[in-house]
């Protein structure tokens, strides 16, 4: 199973972003049960892009991040190619959708 890139601050995440072509950032919090019962799902699907680069962000700690990705709710998941946001994702992720739509951006991207 593929690890995530812990950001511990808003300055790592905009460089995370800015240094991938094809990052994905989740969006938890320390006492969020969905959350963490959601994060080794994703993790599973991500196997299958390996391309992808793979962010994780603590709200509870980057407090900021809510302000600049218009964050309400977690878990949030967001796909950014070429630094722009492609897909978003909140609180109750159905993953066979969510893989879709994500394979969808993978293999027009990588071709």
């Amino acid at each position: 199973m593929r690890d995530f890139e812990e950001l511990t601050s808003l300055d790592a995440v905009k460089a995370f972003i800015e240094q991938h072509s094809l990052s994905f950032i989740y969006i938890s919090r320390t006492n969020c049960s969905v959350c963490h019962a959601l994060l080794p799902q994703v993790k599973e699907v991500m196997i299958d892009f390996p391309e992808i680069q793979l962010g994780f962000v603590n709200a509870d700690d980057v407090e900021e991040i809510a302000g600049y990705l218009s964050i309400f709710t977690v878990p949030v998941l967001i796909l950014f190619v070429e630094g722009k946001e492609y897909v978003r994702d909140a609180r109750f992720v159905p993953m066979e959708s969510f893989k879709e739509k994500i394979e969808k951006i993978y293999q027009n991207y990588i071709g």
